[in-house]
């Protein structure tokens, strides 16, 4: 039986491109691209961050909805 699979190339980190070693939460036009359009943060098989930044991501989108930089939910 054959397979035809679609090979799709592996996303790269863009924080580990730009050799970023922290992500900001004040970094607010970053963190917008990586939250959906209803207001979730996006996986990582999505934004195609690694495991490491992923993580810093995640808390750096809490700690700025937390200060009110970006929203909870979108309107």
């Amino acid at each position: 039986m054959r397979r035809d699979k679609k090979r799709s190339r592996k996303r790269v980190c863009s924080f580990c491109v730009d050799k970023i070693e922290r992500v900001d939460y004040k970094d607010v036009a970053r963190l917008r691209r990586y939250i959906s359009e209803r207001g979730k943060i996006l996986p990582r098989r999505i934004s195609g961050n690694c495991a490491h930044h992923q993580r810093q991501v995640t808390t750096a989108i809490k700690r700025a909805r937390a200060l009110a930089l970006l929203p909870y939910t979108v309107e």
